[in-house]
């Protein structure tokens, strides 16, 4: 992980960039005409959805926008409609309008025809011949985190870490999805963390994620066999620009399953597909820079104050907002004890055994690791409500517990419900969510996940008839 540091930004200016282009015209000038362009619109669970349209009517979307539902928000993780939300045919299914997400314009290299993507923002027509944000919108709620907190003096600077399974194309004979593995090794599957010889054994594969991130701009930086077969981790630059940050981590998902499919294998970010492996997680490093573009946390004794305040407010909110970072039913089977993946409410500085740890460095590079998230959440719904866990620190100014030391699975702690039922009831109860995200958003998105937890609970495990029959 980079370090934070605001003055200069060397890390990032010695990166290989490629120049922004918000303009088709200049993209057609620059890369030739796509024959499609893909629109993106990531959905409430993260999924992007979308369209095809064709490259010669690509200049339109940024005149006329893109017309898709609003209810686009109100599907469920499979893409169905989930009535109960009362937005879909009851509102006549009206149509938003989708604008282009600057910077987000970019070849699709795995594409095996010229094809260009962008993703989009989601905007509903305000009756005046006006647009106004659509209150679903995922993006949206994270804007407004970054307004509140610009409002203060404070601008974040984030950087995101993926973690994700590379999966054999078709399952086992049981059904079940078998990780790659690298032949390289013999005997049977096993942890072998940050082994070079498995980063050599899928070397072209991950060489061309680290190309197809060159061309479409997105800071990849390191690159890690993670701690089981066929598990890797790509970890992305810090940006200053947090919405840019949030874009950068649903668009290496979308690359990495792209580039994974060229190469005949599958990319997973399930959260734990395995149970006798590690799951795959979505850690976030946040610092807060001032007007200036220092580091607030590395500013002496108030910056430490500060860092305390968001550390706070981010236990203080933990349980109320779990379910953004722990959104599926299969997620909450990564939390459990000697993970890696978190079980309490705890902080401490360089344990990774925490839910929120501050890593070792200079005062440049203090920063907070936000551990809890699946690598399936939503980056954008994530971030928000890290930054809101950190505004209700900074506000109230809270003062967090003593900090965790040493193995925090075997200490004194609030502990995070194993149960997804418990984590959205929460959500669905929390002022501190309405007061952030708003009732209506509340609302929607508890209806969203009451849904698909009923779908889970109605179906038979099949050990029930392993052991029943």
């Amino acid at each position: 992980m980079p370090l934070p540091e605001a003055v200069g930004d060397a890390t990032a200016a010695a990166r290989e960039t490629v120049p922004l282009i918000d303009d088709f015209g200049a993209y057609v000038a620059a890369n030739g005409a796509p024959e499609i362009v893909e629109v993106l619109l990531p959905d409430t669970h993260g999924v992007l959805r979308g369209k095809w349209i064709p490259g010669g009517a690509g200049g339109k979307i940024w005149g006329d926008g893109v017309a898709i539902p609003l209810s686009i928000f109100g599907l469920d993780i499979w893409g169905r409609e989930v009535e109960e939300t009362g937005i879909h045919i009851e509102t006549g299914d009206r149509d938003g309008i989708c604008r282009p997400v600057p910077g987000t314009l970019t070849p699709v290299p795995w594409s095996p025809r010229p094809a260009a993507q962008v993703m989009l923002s989601m905007f509903e027509p305000d009756g005046r011949g006006g647009e106004r944000p659509w209150d679903l919108d995922p993006r949206h709620k994270l804007e407004t985190q970054v307004a509140r907190l610009a409002a203060l003096g404070l601008y974040p600077c984030v950087a995101f870490e993926l973690e994700f399974y590379l999966l054999k194309p078709a399952a086992g004979p049981d059904g079940v999805p078998e990780p790659v593995f690298p032949a390289s090794t013999a005997g049977p599957a096993r942890q072998n963390m940050y082994s070079m010889s498995d980063l050599d054994a899928y070397a072209p594969l991950l060489h061309d994620v680290r190309e197809a991130a060159r061309i479409q701009g997105l800071p990849a930086d390191t690159v890690i066999s993670e701690a089981a077969p066929g598990q890797y981790e790509v970890n992305l630059y810090h940006r200053r620009d947090p919405m840019a940050a949030a874009d950068d981590a649903i668009l290496l998902r979308r690359l990495i399953d792209g580039v994974a499919r060229k190469h005949g294998v599958r990319a997973s970010f399930m959260a734990k597909p395995f149970l006798d492996f590690a799951g795959s997680g979505m850690h976030v490093h946040v610092s807060l820079t001032d007007g200036e573009g220092h580091n607030a946390f590395g500013a002496g004794e108030a910056g430490d104050r500060l860092l305390r305040q968001c550390a706070a407010g981010l236990l203080e909110t933990m349980a109320d907002t779990a379910v953004l970072y722990v959104p599926s039913y299969n997620g909450f089977r990564r939390l459990v004890p000697g993970s890696y993946a978190p079980t309490s409410i705890s902080w401490g500085y360089d344990n990774r055994a925490v839910a929120v740890r501050v890593p070792n460095g200079p005062p440049k590079a203090r920063r907070l690791e936000h551990r809890i998230a699946g690598a399936d959440a939503h980056p954008h719904l994530v971030l928000a409500a890290i930054l809101a866990g950190m505004l209700e620190g900074i506000e109230r100014a809270l003062e967090p517990p003593p900090p965790l030391t040493g193995n925090a699975y075997e200490q004194e702690a609030p502990h995070l419900s194993y149960d997804m039922g418990d984590a959205i009831r929460a959500f669905g109860g929390s002022d501190f969510v309405a007061r952030s995200f708003g009732t209506e958003y509340r609302r929607v998105f508890t209806i969203m996940k009451e849904a698909e937890l009923a779908a889970f609970e109605r179906r038979i495990n099949p050990l029930e008839y392993e052991t029943y029959l």
